[in-house]
């Protein structure tokens, strides 16, 4: 080696030196950090084995197998789900705590004054999931036996029908309301401080019909005790296939369900939002979360998330709608 070559190479070791040393120049970048990189809180606003805890584990289960950290479903019932709501929406946008949404985070801010929150502009829409439709049922043995024949006692004597659910300004009486609307009719609604309250006083006669989701319904109909009038859905439900839809009850274009989808607070970051909805539409298509929805007596709703940000803007339009003009009070 000669001594311009020994120089050369020199010269160039004490600059690549000085680089290194320089802020900013040739230092190894910290690592992207990737996500996830812990375990995912999933909230549901909802006690355990409701529809929607069972839907939220199924998709839980499937998100975790997808992306190698647990999925934690949490559940923060209470409020009409406002608790669950300002938890999310409070925490920090990194994707580490998410939620699965249903009609009521679209139906709170016109039920609850002054408004929990603005789901437009709080919340983050990932992905529908699915719908499980809203029922109407009535005693097997009482003279409320169709939809037509609810619709001929109320007009006969508005007002002498009633109807219970799980609580004011739930989705199932949101739905009836609406029904009334559509049908001309009055019922006279009987709120309870959760479903199976309201079935079991069906049961007993003490009311004449009972309006919940499918799956709550779903062992007493099997068990003869109960007779679904009508399912609010476009579509009959497989767990009820002899029981027409609101449409084939002289309603076409009517629907109510119980509709569920990911959520995240404002914020999250476009990268998490993909590939958190990516995940959640190959999920949509196994079997277990299918099956799931299916047993439940819903249908998978895949689909790009502007379709679930719309969906919560309309829903939130007609509720507020309805609430005022039916002047509904939360329990």
């Amino acid at each position: 080696m000669n001594d311009s070559t020994f120089l050369h190479r020199r010269h160039a070791l004490r600059a690549l030196g000085a680089a290194a040393l320089a802020p900013g120049l040739m230092s190894p970048a910290p690592a992207q950090s990737t996500w996830p990189g812990r375990p995912v809180k999933l909230i549901v606003g909802y006690s355990p084995g409701g529809a929607v805890d069972i839907i939220a584990r199924a998709i839980a289960q499937q998100l975790q197998a997808a992306l190698g950290q647990p999925f934690i479903v949490d559940n923060k019932p209470g409020a009409g789900t406002n608790i669950a709501m300002r938890a999310l929406i409070d925490s920090a946008p990194d994707g580490y705590t998410l939620a699965l949404a249903a009609n009521a985070i679209a139906a709170n801010p016109a039920l609850y004054q002054p408004s929990p929150f603005d789901p437009v502009k709080d919340v983050t829409a990932v992905s529908l999931v699915g719908r499980v439709p809203v029922v109407l049922a009535a005693g097997a043995g009482s003279e409320v036996s169709s939809i037509a024949k609810l619709i001929a006692l109320s007009k006969a004597k508005p007002g002498s029908i009633n109807f219970g659910t799980p609580g004011n300004g739930s989705t199932p009486h949101l739905a009836i309301e609406l029904f009334e609307r559509a049908a001309g009719i009055s019922l006279t609604h009987v709120p309870y401080k959760g479903g199976s309250q309201a079935i079991n006083d069906t049961l007993a006669g003490h009311i004449q019909t009972v309006a919940v989701n499918a799956l709550e319904v779903q062992a007493h109909v099997k068990a003869g005790k109960l007779r679904v009038l009508a399912v609010l859905s476009p579509a009959r439900s497989a767990i009820f296939p002899d029981a027409p839809t609101i449409a084939e009850s002289g309603f076409p274009g009517f629907e109510a369900s119980v509709w569920y989808g990911l959520a995240g607070p404002a914020g999250l970051p476009p990268a998490i939002v993909q590939r958190l909805h990516a995940e959640v539409q190959k999920a949509l298509l196994t079997a277990d979360v299918r099956d799931r929805l299916g047993s439940a007596g819903g249908e998978v709703l895949p689909g790009p998330s502007e379709r679930f940000a719309g969906l919560i803007a309309s829903e939130k339009t007609r509720y507020e709608k309805l609430i005022r003009e039916a002047r509904i009070q939360p329990d």
